[in-house]
């Protein structure tokens, strides 16, 4: 299955500003590129690519004031199988799982594993550790969290959408995350593209999508409490403890997004690229994936 895959963003800088852009096609993807995969800055500015502490590919650069614009579109080649799965997988015992596992287990900025922990145990706790428990952990969030663009916030944690029971994509995953780790099952957050390739075409834009993944039998496996479906068409960008690892734009100070289109669409036909992705400000975005500091990025985010 062939993919067109991209992203146009623009944002206002009103001074130079630090920034990191994760926006690349994850290193355990990149054999389905089937044209590059660069971030393009403009204005024209020097970038520099790293890897982070999770393995995700980042670009940083400083931009300077005025019009900041990112953008990318190639085509990338996908099995078009949908999420594996095996619901006889067990968990580990957390004594035997490998050292860069443990990380996953842990509180962090928005998962409160210490807070939801007695919660998690009164309502899941009798399930039996392994799939069925994380399948069981996503039929609940998915039953019992509303969606909607007009629940996003960006200092929005897993306790805050397990009190007000909705929010969007990204909070489905940091309750269900939390769930999982208060119940001894390694969890981390996962962003990357996710069309509507098989399934009813939302009416809303398209957007970066979030799910997780948990570590059974040796491999980290592919859920889902939004959708709690297996989908075809995940492409996978970038993983961490929670949304703060993975966000696709943080700037260390003020950058105001001012337009975001994201394409994720199945290519049924020969490609016809266009130069350049065109943006339609006209059509409102969901609220996007990005971070700022001082402005709204509390300081613990700092780590990636």
């Amino acid at each position: 299955m062939l993919l067109r895959l991209g992203y146009d963003m623009q944002f206002d800088i009103p001074e130079p500003v630090a920034c990191v852009a994760q926006l690349r096609v994850h290193p355990s993807r990149t054999a389905g590129l089937r044209e590059p995969d660069h971030v393009q800055v403009e204005p024209a500015i020097p970038v520099e690519d790293y890897a982070d502490s999770f393995g995700n590919l980042c670009t940083r650069f400083l931009a300077p004031a005025g019009t900041l614009r990112l953008k990318n579109t190639f085509l990338f080649e996908d099995p078009g199988l949908p999420d594996p799965a095996k619901p006889d997988a067990v968990a580990h015992p957390i004594a035997e799982l490998p050292h860069d596992v443990l990380r996953f287990l842990l509180p962090s900025r928005y998962c409160e594993v210490d807070s939801l922990a007695p919660a998690a145990f009164d309502l899941l706790g009798n399930t039996a550790p392994g799939w069925e428990r994380v399948q069981a952990i996503c039929n609940w969030v998915h039953a019992k969290v509303s969606f909607g663009y007009s629940f996003a916030r960006p200092t929005k944690t897993a306790l805050d959408v397990f009190t007000e029971r909705q929010g969007v994509c990204r909070d489905f995953q940091h309750l269900a995350i939390t769930f999982c780790r208060a119940l001894g099952i390694p969890a981390r957050y996962v962003a990357g593209y996710l069309g509507d390739i098989g399934v009813v075409v939302a009416p809303s834009p398209m957007d970066f999508s979030a799910w997780f993944e948990v570590y059974l039998e040796n491999r980290w496996w592919t859920f889902d409490a939004r959708h709690n479906m297996p989908r075809i068409g995940r492409v996978l960008m970038a993983t961490g403890r929670d949304a703060a690892d993975v966000a696709f734009f943080t700037s260390f100070g003020t950058a105001t997004l001012r337009s975001f289109l994201v394409i994720s669409d199945e290519v049924k036909d020969e490609p016809k690229l266009d130069a350049e992705v065109k943006n339609d400000a006209g059509n409102p975005a969901p609220p996007a994936e990005t971070f700022s500091r001082p402005a709204d990025l509390p300081s613990d985010l700092s780590e990636s």
